[in-house]
This record gives C-alpha cells, structure tokens and sequence, in this order.
C-alpha cells in the first residue's frame, strides 16, 4: 500500500492535481476505537457544560445583543482552537459543540430580528465562511451541507410564504422543488470555478471540493425527501425521518404536479444526457439519447428526478465516485416514492414503470451489447454452468411451497376460526385520504408500550364475546393462567414497535374510501391457540362492508 500510494502521489505532481512540494499526511498510530472514545468523551463533556452556562446566562443572552455577543465570541473561541496545530484529538471535539452553539446563538438572534429568509441566507454565509478557514475537511463537508440546507430553505421562504411552506398540503410543493433545483446553481458554479479561477492542485481548491460535496449532499438529501416515502424503506429509517416522509407521501401523494415541473425535470435529465455524451465519447451513440428519453419519460412523473440525475452524470463523468453513490441512492429513493403517488391506481403505476424498465433494458441490449467481445469461461464456471436451471427450479418450487403453506393455513383459520367482532377505536380520518389503506387502531387493554419487555414469544390478550359476537378484550394473559368457559385468547401482533390485533392497517382499492369509512368493527377468525386473521370490515350493525366490483 504504501509504495502504491507513492506511485499515485508521483503521478499526481506530474499531472499537475497537486503542488509539487506535497508530502504524504502523517499517519496517525492511535487506534480508531480510541479515537471514537476520546471523540464520545469530549462531547459528553462538552454539551453539558455549554447548557449549563447557557442557563446561567439565560438572562443575558436573552437581551437584544446577547445571542450577538455570544455567538461571535464562542465561534471565535471554537475557530482559534480548531485553527490551532498539533491539535490534540478531545480538544479538538470540544470545539465542535462549541462551534454549532455559535452558530445556534447568532441564529437565534437573527431569526427573531430578521425576515426568515434573510436570517437563513446571512447564517448560510456564515456557515460558508467558516468553512473556508477551518482546515478539517470533514468540517468543511459538514458546514457545506449545512449551508446548502440553509440557502434553500432561503430561497424558499423568497419564493413562498414561510406558512404555505409548512403547511403540508401540498401548494408548497412547487415552491420547495424550485429552490432546490435553485440550490444546484451554485454547486455547478463552483465545479466550473475550481479548475479555471482557483487552479488544480491549490488548497482553495481542495477547500472548495469539500465544500461543494456537502452543499450536494444535503440538495440531493433535500429532493429524496419532498419526493416522500419511498418502498420498502420505511423499517431502515429512524422514526423521526419516517414520519415525515410518510406524511409527505400522504400529503403530496394526491395532489398533481404543476405541468412546469414534469417538463423541468425531463429536460434536466435531456442537459444530463447530453452532457454525459459530451464528456464521455463512448455515450455518443443514438442508443444513449434512447436512454436519456426513457429516463425523461419517466421523470415526467417524478419530478425530483431530474436534478438528482443532472448530479449522477455530472459526478460519474468527473470522477467522484461517492459523490455519484449517494447521486445514485436518491435516484433510487425517487423511483420507489412513485408507488405512493396515489392519485394513480397501482395498476397503472406498474405499468409505466414495467414500460420503462422494459425501454432502458431493450436499450441497453441493442446499444451496450453491440460489439462487446465474449469473455473467456473458466473451466470452473463451465462445470458449475450445468447446475444452474435446477438451482432456479429448486428455488421456484421452494418458493411456491413456502407460498401455498402459508395460503394453506390461511385458508383454514378463515374455514374453522371463531367469528368475532372488535370494535374499532377512533380511526384517523387523514390516513383515508391515501386512498388505498386506512389505519385500524384498537382499544387494548394494556399499555403495549409496556409487553415489550415480556419475553418468549407474541403476548395474548383474554377476550370475552357476547351473543353477537362482538368481543371485549379484557386484560393480558399470564403463562398458567386458567381461563373460563366464556373467555378465549388473541394473539398481539408486533409493527413499528408496538403490538396491535393483527394488523393497523385495512387495504383497499383506490377510490374507495368513502365505502370504507362506516366501518366501526373488524371482523376476525380466531383460532383456540389465539392465532388470529383479520378478514374483513362490518358497520356498526355488524354488516359487512363489501368491497367495490
């Protein structure tokens, strides 16, 4: 590694990426979980004791200058310590909480003294100013992000009022989406001014990669989360950010898009396709400009699509590699959000990315494919080759098994389970806007925050029934404890760290909320181990509730 690394330092100098003089960083010999102690040491420290001087001077930075006062002289104090050489490693996470209270006093004061707009864009600045004269490119990255976050929520306070931004009903959408694509601007700005203005190889240079990196990082961040939720990602997330773009989803989810966005975004995805071409020769082929259509067509309906593939080709194409990653893991984001856009049926939202996904592969397979040579197989993968047709049919009989077992079962508890009733607690009335779920909750008899702790296996709940059916559940049973004649068990369900009867969700069609919302029981099969199905909805006269034709 290490005469690789001097190859690369060489080759480096003799291209001219860095100053001739420039010397391979001195290792650090501590090992990283002692870095990672020492890191978590100062920061326990550290926020305790800035709270507590903030409570005791709590009257004072409450005064028209105080936040002022001590937000400049906290950063000063934060920027001379972190400016410092031979910085010890505690000393050096000290100043960091130190730094993000400076920044968070001069906020305070000047979001209580000023427009919002001007508030974000002056602490934006600030965050960019500080930057350039801190050394540490991780906090130059951090300080980008935060000052790329900064300057559009500026941009979108200009363009819309503050209140019709928060308002999560959609009409600040189109004004949230422009100041994101605004926010791109001036990353491309500096991309063009780094190698003309500043020069390769200069340490304003390297401070302005870093910082372009963050600014990128948090409008890419940005886009992925108005675009909402997006499928299959809901349990990876911390709640907080599952919240809200759940509720994103929800909310922007029904509502159309303005027409100047879809074009937007499609003609950003036709300026990256033809900048790939212009920077690659090998995308020179009519085949690409195929690609760029499909991908343009299908950014017509996702239209945080189109700036977050202007940033994949621009960071592939220029060499950053990580930049391009987390490019390419928004892109993914944004295409999985169109399965909640629920003014579509799913059927039709299948079928558009069926269409697409069909265009790049046939694409692909005419244009890629052409002229590529044969790569020669290992006689070992030749002798494993055979083996492959009974490996998928293996797996496809395995799947079918494990599938038609459990309809098996299902089908079964729905045949011979107990018919019971439970009445439904309050149910939101937001979540029947989605138009194809609404969210069941139940009164249960315990805090079910609580069975958490209780261990081996699903807790059950006792359950009595009365001559219609209708069950009232009663407390939750203990290991040994004996029933009587009129009591039964249901099992609870784990979901989203709680437990519930079944399930908190009843899917149906889309357009069919309204059908669905005289529903006041849920009807249940239950077996005599507790085993429970949900099998449909029922009125409050325990009729039940068909679904549409």
């Amino acid at each position: 590694m290490s005469d690789r690394f001097d190859r690369i330092l060489a080759a480096a100098v003799a291209a001219g990426l860095i100053p001739s003089d420039a010397e391979r960083p001195p290792a650090d010999a501590r090992p990283w979980p002692v870095l990672l102690l020492t890191a978590l040491g100062a920061w326990l420290a550290a926020m305790p004791l800035l709270a507590g001087v903030g409570l005791l001077l709590a009257d004072w930075l409450a005064g028209d200058l105080g936040p002022y006062l001590a937000g400049v002289l906290i950063l000063a104090a934060a920027v001379a310590t972190l400016r410092a050489r031979d910085l010890p490693l505690f000393v050096e996470q000290l100043a960091v909480p130190a730094l993000l209270v400076g920044l968070g006093a001069l906020g305070f004061g000047l979001g209580r003294d000023l427009p919002p707009e001007a508030a974000a864009g002056l602490i934006a600045i600030l965050a960019l100013a500080l930057a350039a004269v801190l050394p540490r490119p991780w906090l130059r990255v951090l300080l980008g992000a935060a000052a790329g976050g900064l300057f559009a929520l500026a941009v979108a306070f200009v363009l819309a009022a503050p209140r019709d931004l928060l308002v999560l009903d959609g009409s600040g959408r189109p004004w949230g989406w422009l100041a994101l694509q605004v926010t791109l601007a001036p990353w491309l700005i500096g991309l063009w001014v780094q190698p003309r203005l500043l020069g390769p190889g200069t340490g304003a240079a390297a401070a302005l990669e870093s910082i372009s990196a963050g600014w990128l990082l948090a409008t890419l961040a940005g886009l992925a989360l108005v675009s909402g939720m997006t499928l299959l990602a809901g349990s990876g997330l911390s709640p907080l950010v599952r919240d809200l773009a759940t509720e994103l989803s929800a909310r922007y989810g029904a509502a159309p898009e303005p027409i100047w966005m879809a074009g937007g975004s499609a003609l950003l995805i036709l300026a990256a396709t033809l900048w790939g071409a212009r920077v690659w020769p090998g995308l020179r082929r009519p085949w690409v400009l195929g690609l760029g259509v499909a991908v343009a067509g299908l950014a017509w309906f996702l239209p945080s699509l189109g700036g977050v593939w202007l940033a994949l080709v621009i960071t592939a194409t220029s060499g950053r590699r990580r930049l391009a990653g987390a490019a390419a893991l928004a892109a993914a984001w944004i295409i999985g959000s169109f399965y909640y856009q629920l003014q579509w049926p799913l059927a039709q939202k299948a079928l558009v990315l069926v269409t697409v996904g069909g265009l790049l592969g046939l694409l692909v397979q005419l244009g890629g494919g052409l002229g590529r040579r044969a790569a020669p197989r290992s006689a070992a993968f030749g002798s494993t080759r055979g083996w492959v047709p009974w490996l998928i049919a293996l797996s496809a009989l395995a799947t079918l098994g494990v599938v038609n077992v459990a309809i098996w079962q299902k089908e079964s508890l729905i045949a011979a389970g107990r018919p019971v009733y439970v009445a439904l607690a309050p149910v939101d009335p937001r979540s029947l806007l989605q138009g194809d779920f609404m969210r069941l909750r139940f009164a249960l008899p315990v805090d079910t925050d609580a069975l958490g702790r209780l261990g081996g296996g699903r807790p059950l709940v006792v359950a009595r029934a009365d001559a219609r059916g209708v069950a009232t559940l009663l407390r939750l049973h203990h290991p040994d404890e004996p029933l009587a004649a009129d009591e039964f068990l249901i099992a609870l369900t784990p979901k989203d760290g709680r437990w519930t009867l079944v399930t908190d969700a009843w899917f149906f069609r889309e357009g069919d909320a309204a059908r669905w919302q005289a529903a006041r029981f849920g009807a249940f099969r239950v077996a005599p181990d507790g085993e429970a199905l949900l099998v449909g909805m029922a009125d409050a006269q325990l009729q039940p509730i068909a679904a549409g034709d």
